[in-house]
């Protein structure tokens, strides 16, 4: 059993919902970076997504694309997210996710970058331009790396294209709540996104996670199903809030703090008892 569908396991049985925290590898730094997400861990994160920063990153909002741009200036890349990713792995073993965009994958080679990750430990890829119907081959040298492949769906994924992209994907089903970036949901799309969800995870069979919009114990609630009366999604990502959180500190011990606490705040709001 890999690390994510023990950790998705283990969470059912408790009655708990999986915290996934997003960070951009390389904002402010590399190194800090490390620090930052080993804090998100032993705070209670269940999923670290390691994000690589890409110079376009379509589907990230102004947060986001700020966070690539800092972390781009700096120095990081997808060789330097993933002896990040290495990093994080010797000092914790919670699941980490690779995310990312395709482009620079296809440049280092897709072989050499499911080989480095696996040697780094990392569990799962999330390549979010990468539409089901594509790389065929990346997903076989992550299936037989024994990494999954996350896929993405939206509220405007039909059942067929729900079909399609659950056939080659592994480790859990990201469901974006709005048609658009990261950083605006407002509840109403994350109530949706949290039904919506529940209809997934039975048609796939997979875990399934809301992102897009969640900024904070409330919404998180509220996309993880727990102030409705069905079963919701099976967790949920937060990224934009603590990017922001990340931008917005003066220095690295303010960032550790404002991370911790974000995400010790966070993971209270998702065990507190369902309304």
């Amino acid at each position: 059993m890999s690390r994510l569908e023990a950790t998705f396991a283990a969470l059912r049985a408790r009655g708990q919902k999986a915290l996934v925290a997003y960070l951009c590898v390389g904002d402010p730094d590399v190194a800090t970076s490390i620090e930052l997400a080993c804090v998100a861990a032993e705070a209670g994160a269940d999923v670290l997504e390691l994000g690589v920063p890409f110079s376009d990153p379509t589907a990230d909002g102004p947060a986001i694309a700020r966070a690539s741009e800092r972390a781009l200036a700096h120095g990081a890349s997808l060789a330097r997210t993933i002896e990040a990713a290495r990093a994080v792995r010797a000092r914790s073993d919670v699941p980490i996710v690779l995310f990312g965009y395709y482009n620079p994958i296809l440049v280092r080679g897709e072989a050499r970058v499911v080989a480095e990750a696996q040697a780094a430990g990392i569990d799962a890829l999330l390549v979010v331009d990468l539409p089901p119907e594509e790389g065929a081959e990346l997903r076989a040298a992550a299936r037989a790396a024994g990494i999954d492949v996350v896929a993405l769906l939206t509220p405007t994924s039909g059942p067929e294209r729900v079909r399609r992209a659950a056939s080659g994907a592994s480790g859990f089903v990201y469901y974006v709540s709005v048609a658009g970036v990261t950083g605006a949901a407002d509840t109403g799309a994350l109530a949706l996104a949290a039904e919506q969800a529940a209809a997934v995870r039975a048609a796939t069979g997979l875990p399934v996670v809301v992102g897009f919009g969640i900024d904070g114990p409330a919404k998180a609630r509220v996309a993880a199903g727990l102030e409705s009366a069905g079963e919701g999604a099976d967790g949920v990502v937060v990224g934009t809030a603590l990017v922001r959180a990340i931008e917005d500190a003066p220095d690295d011990d303010a960032r550790r703090a404002a991370v911790g606490t974000r995400i010790a705040a966070l993971r209270a709001a998702l065990d507190a008892p369902h309304s």
